[in-house]
């Protein structure tokens, strides 16, 4: 009987309050405010504030800052909409940033 990976669980690095799984993770090559950042197809126990137009490195992006929903740290950002064909995979999925997160197996 063959023993599968075992997939983190992301944590709020201030309050440990579970954010994420590890199976929701879909890329590490995102950039954030204070560095790299991860993007997930689900977010848990998050605050998500008003949406705002933002010009990020890849384009204009109708975004939501996501804030954790324990301690109300400010974690990254959801993408709600955009105005680019080629980035339309990006709406709904969250960018949370690395230096905000710890993660437990």
């Amino acid at each position: 009987m063959g023993e599968g990976k075992t997939l983190p669980t992301y944590l709020c690095r201030n309050c440990e309050n579970p954010l994420a799984l590890g199976e929701d993770l879909i890329s590490k090559k995102f950039v954030g405010a204070s560095g790299p950042a991860f993007m997930f197809s689900h977010a848990m126990n998050v605050v998500i504030g008003p949406k705002i137009e933002r010009k990020l490195i890849t384009g204009s992006y109708m975004v939501a800052d996501v804030m954790c929903g324990n301690c109300g740290e400010k974690l990254g950002w959801k993408y709600v909409e955009t105005f680019h064909l080629k980035q339309r995979y990006k709406e709904g999925m969250f960018v949370i940033e690395r230096l905000k997160l710890t993660k437990k197996l």
